[in-house]
């Protein structure tokens, strides 16, 4: 991992120019409401570079004179935080998981950076400038990089995000491995479901064996607030109350994942409360897992997730028609209406966008799906496919989806 780590962070450092300052933060937890904050999670690129996941740290590649030094900047060790809050991370355990020798305490960072500047040629500083809407908060990058630009107004300010992006865009073996890990517990989690649901129990009771199968598993959290959406609640997308009673004879739809060393899965399946499709709902489920199957095999290197996407819609077009849905395939919005997919990694939806072409190493999610509002069905299917050199493996086909499987499953454990 050490080696891998160190490559990452060598050909990020080959994208910068000479002369140059890269500033990484760790990141912090928010404030919750009084004295309490939301649980922390590392900023991912960090995460990334470093495989570090305490707050209150800073990551800083010195590049000059075309030499490339790495220091990190981590919390500073007191006696009396740690008998509240517990025990901080000492500088050899940074040096051994992150594989960087230059180690100094948080509260340096700033006096360290002002005599570079002072001393050395610096002329560029790289910030992760990561902002997912226009209207979010400044992240500590931004702030800093302000910070940093007054105090030192010849200093060129560059964004970083998209360099490293593009190697996350690529998954490791070690990566891979991650997200095989939370597939297989995700797995064992969806079964528990099947296995305990019946009619009359509320969606979150049934989301609670989920929650609880993953934690004896090992797993911490879980990679996104879980969908559980039984009947007509399937059909808005983003569902998440998860307190409506699970009624005999309806669907219940769960999208759900978890992660394992901060990679996701990102799973979806759908199934009768009872054990057992009706005619329509087989029909219906039948029609969206053969648009899925479809759109799985033509995943290769050299395809655009345009391309995979308009396909993924002719096939659910095709399959209204046949269920009686509509007559054209510019109708097809009203039963489906969101992407084919995203891609998948150390975020849900992770780096890259929406578009793209496909190149091996990179991890995609499919999930088709038909909503259909005036039945109250909502179906959706997602597996997690690697695509390969030579074409695609599907690391999620152990989680069964088929409805012989899934009636049989259920029956049997009844």
């Amino acid at each position: 991992m050490l080696d891998t780590l160190k490559f990452r962070r060598q050909k990020l450092g080959a994208n910068i120019k000479d002369n140059s300052l890269l500033i990484l933060f760790s990141g912090d937890a928010p404030v919750r409401s009084g004295d309490q904050f939301y649980e922390y999670t590392p900023h991912r690129n960090f995460y990334y570079l470093t495989n570090l996941d305490r707050p209150k740290m800073a990551y800083v590649l010195r590049k000059f004179n075309g030499v490339m030094e790495d220091y990190l900047f981590i919390e500073t060790v007191s006696e009396v935080e740690e008998k509240w809050t517990g025990k901080r991370m000492s500088k050899e355990e940074a040096t051994e998981i992150s594989g960087i020798k230059n180690v100094f305490p948080e509260s340096e960072l700033r006096n360290m950076l002002g005599r570079w500047l002072l001393n050395e040629g610096f002329e560029n500083a790289y910030f992760d400038f990561e902002r997912g809407s226009y209207h979010h908060s400044d992240t500590i990058q931004t702030l800093f990089a302000k910070e940093l630009k007054r105090q030192y107004p010849f200093l060129h300010v560059q964004n970083i995000y998209h360099d490293i992006t593009a190697l996350r865009l690529i998954k490791s073996e070690d990566e891979i491995a991650n997200m095989r890990t939370a597939i297989e517990k995700t797995r064992l989690g969806i079964e528990s479901l099947m296995r305990n649901s019946k009619p009359g129990m509320y969606e979150y009771q049934l989301e609670a064996y989920y929650n609880f199968t993953i934690k004896t598993e090992g797993v911490k959290k879980t990679s996104f607030h879980t969908i559980a959406a039984s009947g007509a609640n399937a059909t808005v997308l983003h569902y998440d109350k998860n307190d409506s009673i699970c009624r005999d004879g309806d669907l219940i739809l769960f999208d759900l994942g978890c992660e394992w060393n901060y990679y996701c899965s990102d799973i979806s399946r759908t199934f009768p409360i009872n054990g057992k499709f009706t005619d329509r709902q087989r029909d219906v489920y039948q029609a969206v897992l053969d648009a899925q199957l479809a759109t799985i095999e033509i995943i290769k290197p050299g395809v655009s997730l345009q391309d995979v996407n308009e396909f993924a819609r002719r096939k659910l077009a095709e399959g209204c028609k046949k269920l009686g849905l509509i007559e054209k395939d510019e109708e097809l919005s009203k039963y489906y209406y969101h992407g084919i997919g995203h891609y998948l990694g150390l975020d849900t939806h992770d780096v890259g966008g929406r578009g793209g072409v496909l190149q091996p190493g990179m991890v995609i999610t499919i999930e088709p799906g038909l909503y259909i509002a005036e039945e109250g069905i909502g179906i959706r299917i997602e597996d997690d496919i690697l695509v390969t050199k030579d074409g695609h493996e599907n690391l999620s086909k152990d989680i069964i989806k088929s409805v012989e499987d899934i009636e049989n499953f259920m029956g049997s454990q009844r």
